[in-house]
């Protein structure tokens, strides 16, 4: 009788076909960062954007850390890991793939409507619809629509049903206005200079240098945790927060300095620099015209 646990025989099965899996805990979530990471303490796998390799011997930065290397599925080091899985998780982007994420049967029947038939799997609440090439991956793109790709992970719940079509433009048009094209000889994700606060940008400031240093440490700690693709809105909400805390200052507070924080923040941990610098003007500019 075989003493394999049966989420590694499914995830073997699956990294035999070239689909690279990790497991997932309790709640169906990657494992967190091991201790060397944790807090994301490393500054993030390299460059976050594919399997391996990945310095940590054991499953570590969620997604990332999806491979198809057998020897590494099967090592003590992710002994522990499968032990306590719940479930196995694949890395749509590692094998060529797009999941179109429908939360509830809402999403499926706007998916039904706009977008071309493809290969379909149940979930507890609605449906996968999985198409063959890759894209940046985003959350809420629409209401109970998430787009999981390069930057993501998605629970396999079983082959599906249909014949897999080809990534249709209208599912890249979801994130269209977040795209962009990086300047000649960048990488997307390159990550851009420091700017730091200071007192001297912020003559205007009704606030503390204390103040307001705390509460900006506090939200870049939030962006640098989230190692996934939702560090981007994870930046637009700190930038938000912050910029409504200077909404009654007669100004200037120095906005434009906590923004490039947010943004070096936001890169370090994988998302591509001109995202990151939309996510935030976007946030800055909401709490002020809230404000107004």
């Amino acid at each position: 009788m075989s003493t394999t646990p049966g989420v590694l025989r499914a995830a073997l099965a699956l990294a035999a076909a070239g689909i690279p899996v990790l497991p997932l805990r309790q709640g169906k979530v990657p494992f967190g960062n091991c201790r060397t990471c944790k807090q994301n303490a490393c500054g993030g796998r390299p460059n976050m954007k594919a399997e391996g390799p990945c310095r940590c011997p054991a499953p570590c930065h969620a997604w990332a850390a999806a491979t198809t290397d057998p020897h590494a599925l099967t090592s003590p080091a992710w002994a522990t890991s499968w032990h306590h899985a719940v479930a196995v998780a694949y890395h749509p982007g590692g094998a060529g793939l797009t999941v179109v994420d429908l939360d509830n049967a809402a999403a499926v029947a706007w998916a039904r409507e706009s977008l071309p038939a493809t290969r379909t799997v149940p979930t507890t609440r609605g449906e996968h619809w999985i198409y063959r090439g890759a894209m940046r991956s985003h959350n809420a793109v629409r209401t109970g629509v998430d787009i999981k790709s390069l930057m993501s992970y998605a629970r396999w719940l079983g082959p599906g049903g249909g014949r897999m079509a080809v990534l249709p433009a209208a599912v890249r048009a979801l994130v269209a206005k977040e795209e962009t094209t990086p300047a000649p000889r960048e990488v997307a994700s390159s990550r851009p200079g420091r700017a730091t606060w200071s007192r001297h940008v912020a003559t205007g400031c009704r606030h503390t240098e204390r103040y307001v240093r705390a509460g900006l440490e506090r939200g870049l700690a939030l962006v640098r945790a989230r190692t996934e693709s939702g560090a981007g809105s994870q930046a637009f909400g700190v930038a938000r927060f912050l910029a409504a805390q200077h909404t009654a200052c007669p100004g200037p507070c120095g906005l434009a300095a906590i923004g490039e924080e947010i943004v070096t923040a936001a890169v370090s941990v994988g998302v591509p620099e001109a995202y990151a610098r939309r996510a935030v003007a976007n946030g800055l500019e909401t709490a002020v015209g809230r404000a107004a």
